[in-house]
């Protein structure tokens, strides 16, 4: 009998940044796949996430790769980097997620997805910058809901919760979870799995095996890393994130902030929609 095959998609969070295990990133995924079977005959993990991926990266470079090595379970959780961006397009993201969910289940390949909060409340932002994110987050996770809905994805809800509001879930950044948030959100998906009858290996330990990072560490972090971090995204977000967040003070000013909510929602229906028909996959 072969082992389990577990593939994992994604951005910086699958990638594992915010756990630092010697010189490389472990993460949620990893720990997670060391929980799918038994010791004696563990689960083949490969994780195809990288920093800064957006839904064409997991579309036209991780899914096809992905593909290739026939997994029995794949993890897709993709969306905050396409918020970020000032091509941010909930037409285009739900057309590529689609057509990636559609990929692994016409594999029989076991489907984890995920919700994600949005960006502007992890990292405090002013009202006026934040709403614009946290707009972009919800029509997102609204799609991610809808489609692992269509196509029998195991889907974890993690864009609620205490876990959001303990900073001992997160790290030096505000974005990424720390060891404690990697090790949660392996044990959310590996009890999904364990239901449904695919994990038979134990469930990850909620309890970190290193001590968290210090203050001063942090701090560096933010100081070096962090910045880079933030000057990359800055250059293509921050001009279009001031415009929104312009508009989001005229309408507030105007008593017509509905509006923006209003448009967002008909822009996700109207994306929703025009995904083609097709025959109904099997749920996982």
């Amino acid at each position: 009998m072969s082992p389990l095959r577990f593939v994992a998609l994604g951005d910086s969070l699958t990638e594992g940044v915010g756990d630092p295990v010697g010189d490389t990133w472990r993460g949620w995924a990893a720990l997670l796949a060391e929980g799918l079977a038994s010791a004696e005959a563990p689960a083949e993990f490969t994780n195809l996430a990288f920093s800064g991926a957006q839904t064409r990266e997991v579309l036209e470079r991780q899914t096809p790769e992905a593909l290739a090595l026939r997994p029995d379970v794949a993890s897709v959780v993709i969306g905050v980097n396409d918020t970020l961006r000032c091509t941010f397009d909930i037409h285009a993201v739900a057309a590529r997620l689609d057509k990636v969910y559609a990929a692994f289940r016409a594999q029989d390949t076991v489907l984890l997805t995920a919700c994600l909060p949005d960006p502007g409340s992890m990292l405090r932002l002013p009202g006026a910058l934040a709403r614009p994110l946290a707009r972009r987050q919800r029509a997102v996770n609204t799609v991610v809901h809808a489609l692992s809905e269509r196509y029998g994805a195991l889907h974890l809800h993690a864009a609620e919760g205490d876990w959001i509001s303990d900073r001992s879930m997160w790290s030096a950044d505000r974005l990424h979870p720390g060891e404690r948030g990697h090790r949660a959100l392996a044990r959310r998906f590996h009890a999904l799995l364990a239901e449904a009858g695919v994990a038979s290996g134990t469930a990850p330990s909620a309890e970190p095996g290193f001590p968290p990072p210090t203050r001063k560490a942090g701090l560096w972090w933010l100081a070096t890393a962090g910045t880079a971090w933030v000057a990359r995204r800055s250059t293509d977000l921050l001009p279009q994130l001031l415009t929104l967040a312009a508009a989001e003070v005229r309408h507030k000013a105007r008593g017509t902030s509905a509006r923006l909510d209003l448009s967002a929602s008909h822009a996700v229906a109207s994306a929703l929609a025009a995904l083609s028909v097709t025959e109904q996959p099997d749920a996982a």
